[in-house]
């Protein structure tokens, strides 16, 4: 079950299009899904969470903390919609695809992707790509 809280304001998003395409995209990594939470924030929550629980003080987009149990996903994706909306903008994308691209990030990290390295990293867009694909095709 895909689980949406709102933290801050946020424009409309069609929550049944996209739990039916992230349960699409955990399907096709051969992963079962749980129950996930996708937690929306501003910059100050998502940056509080960076300090205390990965001792790191930085803005960043997404923070996502996987509580997997074997094959089955679950975990809380954390997204500051304020720093999806400046990437958006400086990347020159829509909001709304920036967002999509954000949650499945997390998803795909659920998966086992990482992208620490610029190996890994090339191959998490590669799949970002991919599972966005997904979205447009299946809706």
């Amino acid at each position: 079950m895909i689980n949406f809280f709102y933290e801050t304001s946020i424009s409309a998003l069609d929550e049944k299009a996209i739990s039916s395409w992230i349960g699409k995209v955990i399907l096709s990594e051969k992963k079962s899904e749980g129950e996930i939470n996708i937690i929306f924030c501003d910059d100050d929550y998502l940056l509080k969470i960076n300090q205390d629980f990965l001792k790191h003080d930085t803005y960043t987009d997404i923070i996502s903390f996987d509580n997997a149990v074997g094959n089955q996903l679950n975990g809380d994706i954390f997204i500051s919609v304020e720093r999806v909306a400046e990437n958006a903008k400086i990347y020159e994308v829509q909001f709304a695809k920036e967002i999509k691209r954000v949650m499945i990030h997390g998803i795909l990290h659920f998966c086992g992707y990482k992208d620490k390295s610029q190996k890994e990293e090339e191959i998490m867009r590669e799949k970002e790509d991919e599972k966005l694909e997904m979205f447009h095709v299946e809706q």
